[in-house]
Parts: C-alpha cells; structure tokens; sequence
C-alpha cells in the first residue's frame, strides 16, 4: 500500500463518497437498469485521478504509479485467469456437454432436492482442488442446465454454489486468492489449512439445510429425446482438466502466475479446435466445426469489467489509506478475534484480496489460531452477498437475470447463520490454537 495517509484530505472524502453512490446503483443494478460494471469503472477512474492529483500536489507521484502497476498486474492475472475459464465454460457448452449432463441427471430420476444437494457438495469438493471461481462457474452451468423453467431452483442452488464453493476453498491453500496470500507468506503451514476443514464445512451446510425446504419437491422434466453432445465434446472437457492441472503446476511447482498455465490450456484449446474444424471440413460435417475465437467473444465482458472497476476502486480507497485505517482501527481498539470477524463481514462489501493484503501489511501479532480464523472469515465472508466473492461475480453473469444480487440478498439471513456457526465451531474445535 501507499505511505501517505490522505483519509481527512477532501479527496479522500469525496472519492468514498463516489464509491458508495457506485456501490448503491450496483445493489439496484435490476431496478435502474444499468450494468454493475459501468457505476463502479466510472468510480474507479475518478477515484484514481483524485489520487492523482493529491499525489502530485505531495511529490509521491512515482509512489502512487508503483501502486497503480501493482493493481493493474493483480488484475491482469485475474483477467486472464477468467477469460479461459469462461471460454471453456463456454466451449463446452457449445458442445452440449451440460445438455448430456442434465438429461444423465434427469434419467436417474432424481429430484430438484436432491440435485442440489449433489451439486451444492460438488463445489465443495471441488473448490480446494480447482480454485472457487473455476468451480462456481462449471457447476454454475450444471446447475442452468438442470434448472430449466425452474427459477427457484436455480436461484437457491446459484446461492448454495457461492457459497459451497467459497467455504471449499477457505481450507486450502490453493483454493482462493487468499488462502494462497496467507501460505507464501508463512502465516500458516500446509496442513493447518486442513483444521479448517469442519468450520467450512459447517459454513455451507447450515445455510443449505435453512434454504433447502423451499426447493420445489417437483422433478425435471425429461427432454423430449436422447441428447447427443457434438463431436470434440469430450476432448474439450479432457483439455479443461489438463488446463487446470497445468494451471496448478505453474503456481505449485514452477512458481509462477496459474494465469499464464491458463492461458496455455487457450493454446491447448485453439489447436484443438483447429484440428476438429479441418477434420469436419474433409468429412463435411458442419457438427464438428469449433470456432475457438467465436466461443472467446461470448465472454461475460460485462463480469471482467466489473472486477476491474472494483479491484482499482477498493484499491483506489486503500491508496488514500481507508483500508489500513480500518486494520488499525479493529486490531488496535477490538482485539484480533473481533477484527478478524469483523473483515470477514466486511469482505462482503469490499473485495477480500485487497483486505486480505491490508491485514498482512499491518502484520498484527496474532497466534496460528487467529490466522486460521482472519483465512476462514476472509474466504467465507464474501458470500454473504453475490459481490462479495469472485464465485459470485462471475455467476451472476453466467447466470443473468436469474441470480441477482437481490435473489442473493433474500438469503444473506441464512448465509450469516453459516457464518456465524463456522466462527463457533472454529473457536470450538481449534482453541488449543488461540
């Protein structure tokens, strides 16, 4: 973070205030009908040149720029790492694969009820092997494809998703962007992720068990035929899973960015495509033609966007010195087990990587114990709205005009439940810790 403390300075003022005007017409994005990305890149750009100009009024001008190049890189992998995920997403779905998934589903006769307790558990599983946002957005569209007409279904199960797969990757260090910031820091070692396994655990159940009684007890309705996915449906799905192993070497093994392992599964995908469109083209099969660039262009830009607006806006307030004066103001006046429940909360406000950050730049004196409970509240806070967590974010474009903000918000009541009870079993179970 920056050195200079402008939190009284009128810049300051103001650009907190353009950040709640922002952050109201985001909450009322259905209402107002206006895109959550365009109220918060509007406040990121105006919120960076006030920090310009008080930059440049103290001489610190190369001291904002160094922090402007940080955010720009934090982002950058973001991006990317999202652009190929959704682009698989994507791709897949093109090839009918969560079309031959619903009607597999479907023909075992199985209920809304208990598909959401499949797919709620699914992320689970599998947030702390891929990452929360890559699991959000593939049983995301499991979850669109099984839902059909059913919009309660889908807006409950979208719900238990986020926060499936945010409490999945609370308790390894390779399941979010904070559990990773916490371990290459030192703060924890490998395995005492693992003693937060039965707090996150508790973190989706509780709030599963609360929303499942008002799922439909009805049954999908079966398609009207056999559904064939298209040819390359399963090289595709072969390549996602190479894509994320290499993504997961580049970062565990060759210690760099996963982004740039993602972008290698890009090239896995482009070739294949390649090499599936001139393989129709000799058996003239239109079925087999794959337009990679097509299925890139189908991106939700409008869920990119808005985590670029977001990033560079908190990270806007926290160049003015708002997010370490909040650090301070907690772990100095409350204590740590306070503070760490009260980022938690706020996580679902702000972004968590840039409170996250702001905590470990503070580097408050705190036993293993508090660092595994600012790791859980930090990781599970978010879903307590659909803004709150990339997992969100990126459904709620998957999924728009279905899960909203405000359909999040109907259950923020029982996801703060699950929160809450994480925290007790957490004090309960790792006190010896504390």
């Amino acid at each position: 973070m920056a050195d200079l403390d402008l939190t009284g300075h009128w810049a300051g003022l103001v650009s907190l205030g353009i950040f709640l005007v922002a952050y109201v017409l985001v909450i009322f994005e259905e209402a107002v009908h206006m895109r959550k990305s365009k109220p918060v890149m509007l406040a990121a750009g105006l919120i960076w040149a006030l920090l310009g100009v008080s930059y440049v009024a103290a001489g610190q001008a190369e001291l904002l720029n160094a922090h402007a190049r940080e955010m720009i890189e934090e982002y950058g992998e973001l991006f990317l790492f999202l652009l190929v995920a959704i682009t698989y997403v994507n791709t897949m779905e093109e090839r009918r694969v969560f079309a031959v998934l619903r009607s597999w589903l479907v023909g075992r006769g199985l209920s809304y009820r208990q598909l959401y307790w499949l797919t709620g558990a699914l992320a689970f599983c599998l947030a702390g092997l891929l990452d929360n946002l890559t699991t959000a957005l593939v049983i995301g569209a499991v979850v669109l494809a099984l839902a059909g007409a059913e919009k309660r279904f889908a807006v409950i199960s979208c719900v238990s998703i986020v926060v499936a797969s945010n409490a999945g990757g609370a308790f390894s260090p390779f399941g979010n962007i904070t559990t990773l910031m916490v371990w290459q820091k030192g703060k924890l070692e490998l395995f005492e992720f693992f003693d937060l396994f039965l707090p996150a655990l508790v973190n989706w159940v509780v709030p599963a068990l609360l929303m499942y009684f008002a799922l439909p007890k009805t049954r999908p309705e079966a398609s009207g035929g056999t559904v064939t996915a298209k040819p390359g449906a399963l090289g595709v799905v072969v390549l996602f899973l190479a894509t994320v192993a290499t993504a997961a070497v580049f970062k565990n093994v060759l210690h760099l960015p996963p982004a740039m392992g993602m972008m290698l599964g890009l090239g896995y995908l482009s070739m294949f495509t390649y090499v599936l469109t001139m393989r129709g083209a000799r058996r003239h099969s239109p079925t087999m033609t794959l337009d990679g660039l097509k299925q890139v262009a189908r991106v939700e830009w409008d869920t990119l966007l808005f985590f670029f607006g977001i990033l560079f806006a908190v990270g806007g307030l926290g160049a003015f010195g708002y997010l370490a004066l909040a650090s301070h103001w907690l772990y100095g006046g409350f204590g740590a087990t306070v503070a760490n429940v009260a980022v938690g909360v706020l996580s679902a406000i702000v972004d968590n990587i840039p409170l996250m950050y702001a905590v470990l730049l503070m580097d408050p004196s705190m036993s293993p114990g508090e660092w595994q409970l600012i790791t859980l509240t930090c990781g599970v806070g978010g879903s307590l709205l659909s803004i709150g967590s990339a997992a969100g974010v990126a459904l709620m474009g998957q999924a728009r005009g279905t899960y909203t903000f405000m359909s999040h918000m109907k259950w923020s009541w029982a996801v703060g439940v699950g929160y809450v009870a994480s925290i007790l079993v957490q004090l309960t179970l790792n006190g010896r810790f504390f």
